[in-house]
C-alpha cells in the first residue's frame, strides 16, 4: 500500500511563509547568519515550513491520513486548517525558538509517522533521520535538528562543513555548562545573560563573548599603534575621536605626457547623502608644480561639483581631463603600478559621525606598515563573478591592505592562544580532561577549547569580510559595504578602510557581539553531524529524509569564493582540524557549478553540471527514505524569455538531471524574500526567489508514452491542480499570480516525469524545455476557457487589453471585435468601462471607476466591472473590498480568475504597473472574502430581526 501524501504534495499556505521569509531579511540580532557568511542561504522560516510540510500527512484525498480514519472531506479540510494555523505560527521569528509550537510541531511530525508506519509496516518508535547532501550555510539541518530530528548535513567545501559543525554538530556536547572564562574588564557579572541558569548553550556563547574580548584587548595592545584617533578641528568635541574608517582611491598615473598627475580612480565623491549632515570630498588641483598635484578637502553638503572619475566606460584625469581607457587601467594594475591615496577620514563624534580632511601622517601610516606573513595563494585566473584579476589583483594577499594584513594575522594568531586558555581555566574550572580533541568526539576540556577556537576563527572571517581593500562605501546610509555585499568580487576602486578597535559597524565588537547572539539562537535540539562528502558518491545515510539547496547551475562559484574564508580559517585551525584544512586551497574539481572557466566553455560546463547533477540525484534517490517525498531547492538567477515564457538553461537543466535520475516531480512551490512591488522588471517579478520541487521515486515499471497523449493528460489534469492552487471554492490562501506559472509547473511536470519517456513524432524523446512549454500553453487554456463564460462585454475587454492596456485604440476596430463577441461598443460602453469619442476607444482605468458603484443598482455589470472595482476598493482597504464583494458574492471566483488572466496577459507584455494591481488583488483575495463572509453574516442576522 502506498505511503499517505504528505502536506506539501497538496497544499502550503504560501502567502504566511512567503511574508515571514520577507521580514527574516531585516533581522540581524540572534540570526545564524551572524555566525559565519554564506551565500544565498535559505531563509529558516521557509526552511522549517518545508520540512514540517515534508514530514506531516496531508489529511485529504484517498491517500492522506484521513482516508484511513473514515474521515469526510469536511473533516480533512478542517484538519489541513489546523495543519496550516501550526504552520503559520511556525514560521514567525519569533517562534524559533519558542518550545511551546516547536513542541507542537515535533507531535504532527510523530503523529504522521505513526500513522503511516499503520500503512507501511514500520517501526514506529523510530523516526527516520533527514539529510541536507550540499548543506552550505547549515540552514536546512539547523531546521531539522530544531524540529526534532536527528539531523545529517554533508557539503564537499570544507568552510561549509566547519560552518554545519559548528551549528548542528559540536554545541550540544557541551549543554547546560557554566561559562569558565574570566569576566573581561569593565563588564559586570556577565554581558549576555541576565540569569544564572545558562541552560542549552549560553554558557559556551558567554565563553565565546569572553574570551573574544580578550582577543580584542591582546589585540589592541599588540597594533593600537596603527590605529590611532583622529584630531577634530577646533570646537568639535574633546579633540580626539575614534576614527570609523579611512576612505581610500586607487590611483594610477595620468597618460598624457603633458600631465603625469597621480588620479584617483573615485566612482563618487560623496561620504553622506543625509540631510543635515552630508559630506563630501573636494579635490584641488595645485598648479604650480610638476606633475600637478591634487589635494583633497572634507566639506559639508551633499556635493555633486565634482563627479566621480571612473566608471564602466573608463576614467579620466583630474588635473588634465583626458580620458583614461580601462585597458590603461589594466595594464598599470599588472604592472604592480596602481598605488592608493587617503581622501578622507569618518570618526566617531558626540553623537554624530565627524567627516574629516585626510592628513599625511594618517595616510603615511598606513602606508609603511609591513606585515610578517601573508596569504601567498592566487586566486583563480577566472571564475564566476570575479572582476579584480584584469587590474593586477592575482592574489588573496592582494585584496587587502598591508595594515589590514597585519590586523588579520594578528587575530588570527590570537585564535589558538585563547584555545590554550580556554583549556588551562576550564581543567581550572573543575572539568575533567582526557585529551581527546573535538574532531574525534571529545566532550571535556580540550575539546571545549577547539569549540571555542572555531568561533573565534569564523569571528576572524567575518572581520576579513568588513577589512578588506574591496569594501565599498555607501554615501546614503554612511557606512562602509562588506567584501561580499554580492556573491561575487567585483573591482572596487575607491574602498573604505575600516577600523575593527572602533564601534560601529564592521567592527571587532559589533560582528563578535552579533555572532554570540547567533551562538544562543541555535538551542540544538536532538543529534546532528555533519561531515565533507562529495553527493554524487556519499552513502554514510541511508533511508534518511532529504532536503537540500544544491548549486544553482552557473550562479555563484561557492569554492573560489570560500577562499577568501579558507586561507584565514586554515591558518587559525590547520592544527586543529589537520585533514579539514589539508590542502592549500578549496577543493574544486568535484564542484557541481557549471563553471565555464574551469570545464572549457559553457557547452562543456553544461554537460558537466547535467552529469555531475544526475549523479547526485541518483545517489539521493538510492538513500532517501521511501515515505517521504524528496524536497530539492532551486533559485532564479538567470532569466530569459522565449516564446513569451520565462525560461532559464539552469532550471532545464536541472529538471533534466532530477528526472534522469528516477524522480517524479509532483510539486513545485515557489518560495520568495523580496518584495514584489520592489521589483523593477515584470519579468523579475515572475522570478520567485527559489522554487522548491516535491519529488518522490518513479516506480521501475514505468512507460513510454506519445506527445499526443502526454497533451491529453495534460488537459485533463491540470485544470484540477490549477483550481485547487488559485483556491477553487474553497477557504484556502491562492497562489499570487506573480507565483502561479512555477507553482503550475509542479502538476505538469507530474505528469511529464512519471512516465519513463514522452516521445515526440519523430520517435526522439521529448526535451524539458518542450514539456514546459506545453505546460505552459495548458495553464493559458485553462484561464482562456474560465473566460469564455465570463460574458461579452468582459471577453470584448480582455481582447481589447491584450492589444492597448488602457491606451486609446481606433473605434472601427473596437467595432469589429465587438461584433465577433456577440455585443456593440455602444453596449460596452454602456456597461461604464470604457470612454469612448474622437473616432477612438480606451478602457477606463482603475482610478477612474467611481467610488460610489452600487452592484445591486448596476443593470449591466460585468466581471471585468467588479475586478476593477474590487482593485480600486482593496486599495484603500482589505475591509472595503470585502464589503463590495458581499454585496455580489456570485462573481467572486470569476473575479479572481479574470484576474489571474489580466496578470498574465501583464507579464507577457512586461507591463509592470499593470501586473501588480492584479497580483495585489490576488494576495488580499483570503482577507477580503473573510470580509465578505462576516458582512454577509451581519446583513442576514439583520434581516432576522427586521
Amino acid at each position: 500500500m502506498h505511503p499517505p501524501k504528505k502536506l506539501i504534495e497538496v497544499s502550503m499556505p504560501l502567502d504566511h511563509i512567503n511574508e515571514a521569509a520577507i521580514r527574516e531579511k531585516s533581522i540581524r540580532h540572534g540570526h545564524p547568519s551572524a555566525i559565519h557568511l554564506w551565500w544565498a542561504r535559505r531563509p529558516l522560516a521557509a526552511v522549517r515550513a518545508v520540512l514540517f510540510a515534508q514530514m506531516v500527512n496531508d489529511p485529504g484525498g484517498d491517500r492522506g491520513y484521513g482516508a484511513y480514519r473514515g474521515q469526510t472531506k469536511e473533516d480533512a479540510a478542517k484538519e489541513r486548517e489546523r495543519l496550516f494555523e501550526i504552520l503559520r505560527e511556525l514560521v514567525e521569528w519569533e517562534s524559533t525558538n519558542n518550545e511551546e509550537i516547536l513542541n507542537r510541531a515535533r507531535e504532527e511530525i510523530t503523529r504522521s509517522w505513526e500513522e503511516t508506519c499503520k500503512v507501511t509496516g514500520n517501526d514506529p518508535r523510530v523516526l527516520p533521520s533527514s539529510w541536507d547532501p550540499f548543506s552550505g550555510g547549515g540552514a536546512i539541518p539547523l531546521e531539522a535538528q530544531r524540529l526534532g530530528l536527528d539531523s545529517h548535513g554533508s557539503d564537499l567545501n570544507p568552510v561549509a562543513v566547519m560552518i554545519g559543525k559548528a551549528m548542528i554538530e559540536y554545541p550540544g556536547r557541551f549543554p547546560n555548562r557554566p561559562p569558565i572564562g574570566p569576566l573581561p574588564r569593565g563588564e559586570g557579572q556577565t554581558r549576555l545573560n541576565g540569569s544564572q541558569s545558562w541552560d542549552g548553550i549560553s554558557g559556551l556563547a558567554e565563553d565565546v563573548w569572553r574570551y573574544g574580548c580578550w582577543m580584542r584587548e591582546e589585540a589592541l595592545t599588540r597594533i593600537g599603534h596603527l590605529y590611532p584617533k583622529a584630531d577634530l578641528p577646533k570646537g568639535y568635541g574633546n579633540g580626539k575621536a575614534t576614527v570609523i574608517a579611512w576612505l581610500w582611491a586607487r590611483t594610477v598615473t595620468c597618460p598624457n605626457p603633458a600631465c603625469g598627475a597621480e588620479m584617483p580612480l573615485v566612482s563618487s565623491f560623496k561620504i553622506s547623502t543625509k540631510r543635515g549632515v552630508g559630506a563630501f570630498i573636494k579635490p584641488t588641483i595645485v598648479r604650480g608644480e610638476s606633475p600637478p598635484r591634487i589635494q583633497y578637502e572634507v566639506r559639508p553638503g551633499v556635493g555633486g561639483e565634482t563627479e566621480g572619475t571612473v566608471g564602466r566606460g573608463g576614467a579620466r584625469c583630474l588635473a588634465c581631463d583626458s580620458p583614461v581607457s580601462l585597458e590603461y587601467l589594466r595594464s598599470e594594475g599588472e604592472a604592480s603600478r596602481m598605488g592608493a591615496k587617503l581622501l578622507a577620514i569618518v570618526a566617531e563624534g558626540e553623537r554624530r559621525r565627524e567627516y574629516l580632511s585626510p592628513t599625511e601622517g594618517m595616510e603615511r601610516l598606513a602606508l609603511d606598515v609591513n606585515p610578517e606573513w601573508e596569504p601567498e595563494t592566487d586566486l583563480p585566473e577566472e571564475a564566476l563573478g570575479f572582476r579584480v584579476q584584469r587590474y593586477g589583483i592575482t592574489r588573496h594577499r592582494d585584496l587587502f591592505s598591508n595594515r589590514q594584513l597585519v590586523a588579520l594575522t594578528t587575530f588570527s594568531d590570537l585564535v589558538d592562544i585563547a584555545r590554550n586558555r580556554v583549556i588551562v581555566d576550564a581543567k581550572a574550572s573543575g572539568w575533567t580532561d582526557d585529551g581527546t580533541p573535538l574532531r574525534d568526539g571529545g566532550k571535556e576540556a580540550t575539546a571545549y577549547g577547539d569549540l571555542v577556537a572555531i568561533y573565534l576563527a569564523f569571528l576572524v572571517d567575518q572581520i576579513a569580510n568588513h577589512c578588506s581593500s574591496n569594501c565599498g562605501w555607501n554615501s546614503v546610509n554612511s557606512q562602509m559595504r562588506s567584501v561580499f555585499a554580492r556573491h561575487a568580487l567585483p573591482m572596487v576602486w575607491d574602498y573604505a578602510e575600516s577600523n575593527p578597535f572602533s564601534n560601529s559597524s564592521g567592527s571587532f565588537n559589533n560582528l563578535h557581539e552579533r555572532m554570540v547572539k547567533g551562538i544562543r539562537g541555535l538551542r540544538p535540539n536532538g543529534s546532528g553531524t555533519c561531515f565533507q562528502s562529495d553527493a554524487r558518491f556519499s552513502d554514510t545515510v541511508n533511508n534518511v529524509v532529504i532536503s537540500t539547496d544544491p548549486p544553482y547551475y552557473d550562479n555563484i562559484g561557492y569554492s573560489d569564493l570560500s577562499d577568501f574564508f579558507y586561507v584565514w580559517l586554515r591558518r587559525s585551525l590547520r592544527t586543529i582540524f589537520p585533514e579539514m584544512f589539508a590542502t592549500l586551497l578549496v577543493p574544486k574539481e568535484g564542484e557541481l557549478v557549471a563553471n565555464p572557466f574551469r570545464h572549457g566553455g559553457k557547452t562543456a560546463s553544461r554537460t558537466f553540471f547535467l552529469a555531475g547533477m544526475t549523479d547526485a540525484m541518483r545517489n539521493l534517490h538510492r538513500r532517501v527514505h521511501p515515505d517521504y517525498p524528496l524536497t530539492l531547492y532551486y533559485a532564479f538567477k538567470q532569466s530569459e524569455v522565449e516564446d513569451g515564457e520565462i525560461a532559464s538553461g539552469g532550471w532545464d537543466t536541472f529538471l533534466a538531471a532530477v528526472i534522469e535520475a528516477g524522480f517524479i516531480i509532483t510539486g513545485t512551490w515557489p518560495l520568495r524574500t523580496e518584495k514584489v512591488g520592489r521589483m523593477r522588471d515584470i519579468a523579475s517579478n515572475a522570478l520567485a526567489s527559489s522554487i522548491v520541487l516535491v519529488c518522490r521515486r518513479r516506480p521501475p515499471a514505468a512507460q513510454t508514452i506519445s506527445r499526443r497523449q502526454f497533451i491529453r493528460e495534460l488537459e485533463s489534469e491540470l485544470p484540477s491542480a490549477i483550481e485547487t492552487m488559485i483556491g477553487g471554492s474553497t477557504d484556502r490562501s491562492p497562489i499570487a499570480p506573480v507565483d502561479l506559472a512555477q507553482a503550475a509547473i509542479g502538476p505538469g511536470m507530474a505528469v511529464f516525469s512519471r512516465y519513463e519517456a514522452v516521445l515526440e513524432a519523430d520517435g526522439t524523446p521529448m526535451a524539458v524545455r518542450a514539456a514546459l512549454m506545453l505546460i505552459n500553453k495548458a495553464i493559458d487554456e485553462y484561464f482562456t476557457e474560465a473566460e469564455s463564460s465570463m460574458g461579452a462585454e468582459t471577453r470584448f475587454c480582455v481582447d481589447w487589453f491584450q492589444q492597448y492596456s488602457f491606451r486609446a485604440g481606433p473605434f472601427g476596430e473596437a467595432d469589429v471585435l465587438a461584433r465577433a463577441k456577440g455585443t456593440s461598443v455602444e453596449g460596452v460602453h454602456q456597461s461604464g468601462v470604457l470612454e469612448s469619442g474622437g473616432g477612438k476607444i480606451r478602457l477606463l482605468r482603475v482610478d477612474e471607476y467611481s467610488d460610489d458603484w452600487n452592484p445591486k443598482s448596476d443593470k449591466r455589470k460585468s466581471v471585468w466591472e467588479a475586478c476593477h472595482n474590487m482593485i480600486r476598493a482593496v486599495r484603500v482597504s482589505e475591509s472595503i473590498a470585502g464589503a463590495l464583494l458581499s454585496q455580489i458574492p456570485e462573481m467572486g471566483e470569476p473575479i479572481r480568475q479574470l484576474a489571474y488572466r489580466l496578470y498574465k496577459v501583464s507579464e507577457r507584455k512586461r507591463w509592470s504597473e499593470e501586473a501588480l494591481m492584479y497580483n495585489e488583488l490576488i494576495t488580499s483575495w483570503r482577507a477580503i472574502l473573510e470580509v465578505s463572509r462576516e458582512t454577509g453574516r451581519r446583513v442576514e442576522q439583520a434581516d432576522l430581526f427586521d
